[in-house]
């Protein structure tokens, strides 16, 4: 791993140990060592510097939402009265527990969210009783998922 132009370069061996964790996070750093052709002890340096680097942070388990009755996925766009009204709205869209990701967005939409709710009736009820009464929303407009045909992380 070096440094250029602030940009970080990884190396052939932290390439391999990141595709291992991004397939598996609870892949063995022994596993991946054997694999790698190197120690273990090596793997868990890699691993501090790539984390201080900022490149990796933490690992987590990833829930499948239908088994637990989520079925509706929607990206909603949020039309702002004025610009100012931004920091209130993510605000109070943080306090939304079905909202999963927000993005300030360029374009007609002021802010972009992604939701995730049990069906279309909790969409309803989430967009009527707390997104749209927020101050500082005009507006909304709704794109049902169908069906997520790509999910992936960036390559290394």
């Amino acid at each position: 791993m070096k440094s250029t132009n602030n940009l970080l370069q990884l190396d052939g061996i932290d390439k391999k140990i990141l595709r291992h964790l991004m397939q598996d996070a609870r892949t063995p750093i022994l596993e991946i060592a054997r694999d790698i052709g190197i120690s273990g002890a090596a793997i868990h340096q890699r691993l501090r510097k790539l984390e201080a680097a900022g490149v990796i942070s933490g690992s987590k388990f990833i829930i499948n939402p239908k088994v637990l009755g989520y079925t509706t996925m929607a990206y909603i766009g949020i039309f702002l009265d004025r610009a100012m009204s931004n920091p209130r709205a993510v605000a109070e869209l943080q306090n939304i527990p079905e909202v999963l990701e927000c993005h300030y967005t360029t374009g007609n939409w002021s802010i972009l969210i992604k939701v995730l709710c049990r069906d279309n009736e909790h969409l309803m009820q989430v967009l009527n009783k707390k997104i749209q009464q927020i101050d500082g929303v005009s507006r909304t407009e709704t794109f049902i998922s169908l069906n997520q045909q790509i999910d992936r992380q960036i390559q290394v």
